[in-house]
C-alpha cells in the first residue's frame, strides 16, 4: 500500500510540474522540398553511374578485336546503360509533372 501511495504521488508530480508541448506546425513545402533534393542526388548518381557504363562498354567495344563474344557483351552493355539512363530520366520528369500537379491541385509553392 505504502508502494501505491508513493508511486502515485510521484505521477501526480510529474504530471503537475511537466512543461506543456506545443506541436509543430506542419510544412509540406520543406518536406516536399527534401524529398526533390533526395530524388535529385539519386538521379544525379544513377546518371553518372550510366555514364560509366556507357564509357565502360565503349571500352570494350573498342577492345573486342573482332571477337564476337566481346562485341556482342560490350552491345549489351552499351543498350543497357541506354535504357538505365531512359528510365532514369522519364522517372524524373514523372517526379516532376506529379509535384506540379500536386502543387496546382493543393495550393502550395514550389
Amino acid at each position: 500500500m505504502k508502494k501505491l501511495i508513493i508511486f502515485s504521488s510521484v505521477l501526480l508530480t510529474a504530471l503537475a510540474v511537466a512543461s506543456p508541448v506545443y506541436a509543430q506546425s506542419a510544412d509540406v513545402a520543406k518536406i516536399q522540398s527534401f524529398i526533390r533534393a533526395i530524388i535529385s542526388m539519386l538521379v544525379t548518381l544513377a546518371g553518372l553511374v550510366a555514364v560509366a557504363y556507357f564509357v565502360w562498354g565503349g571500352f570494350r567495344y573498342i577492345t573486342s578485336s573482332g571477337s564476337p563474344e566481346a562485341l556482342d557483351g560490350a552491345k549489351k552493355t552499351l543498350m543497357f546503360s541506354a535504357i538505365g539512363l531512359v528510365i532514369v530520366l522519364g522517372a524524373y520528369m514523372l517526379m516532376n509533372i506529379i509535384t506540379e500537379l500536386a502543387t496546382t491541385a493543393f495550393g502550395g509553392t514550389p
